[in-house]
């Protein structure tokens, strides 16, 4: 069975910018020993990624926050986060929403080789953390998806329980709760 590591927009803006929290700033260093401990394995991040006309979308009119800007340091990965993805060579794939299609399609690809077993961390476990867990689950119904909430934040602490709970429901294995 293939390992596979999603670090889900470990973003400055996520971490410490326009959106940030303390709850997201506590799991970087656990994100960081994470993504260290999937050396040799298949490693993938997003960015969440906007235009300029970020407010004008349907999501910036619901959210009217511009973060993660396309080339502006809030859209970069965090530091410490980028340089351990290098180590282990890890690729990244930015996603203009929630959910990465991209991402589900390479390891749909990935899946017709070999059994997967995929594993989620980062930012913000209600919004996107939830959209990539539940779209790889329905894309890949028989691989093993699991979330460690202790590499997660969500917006609040309360609705980074019920995102945990939302995937559990749907057969996302939670562990580090």
């Amino acid at each position: 069975m293939r390992k596979v590591l999603v670090v889900v927009d470990m973003q400055n803006d996520f971490i410490d910018g326009s959106l940030g929290t303390a709850q997201a700033q506590r799991i970087v260093e656990n994100v960081v020993k994470k993504i260290q401990a999937y050396q040799g394995e298949l490693v993938i991040a997003t960015r969440d990624t906007h235009g300029e006309n970020y407010l004008e979308t349907s999501e910036g009119k619901h959210l009217p926050v511009p973060h993660c800007i396309r080339g502006t340091k809030g859209w970069e990965i965090r530091d410490e986060v980028a340089k351990a993805l290098v180590q282990v060579k890890g690729e990244i794939i930015d996603k203009p929403t929630f959910g990465s299609e991209l991402l589900a399609e390479k390891l749909a690809q990935t899946a017709e080789e070999e059994e997967l077993e995929i594993e989620l961390v980062g930012l913000c476990t209600d919004i996107c953390v939830v959209s990539n867990g539940l779209l790889l689950k329905a894309k890949l119904p028989e691989a093993v998806i699991k979330v460690d909430a202790s590499c997660c934040a969500g917006v609040t602490p309360e609705s980074h329980k019920a995102a945990l709970l939302t995937m559990k429901m749907c057969q996302v294995e939670i562990q580090g709760d």
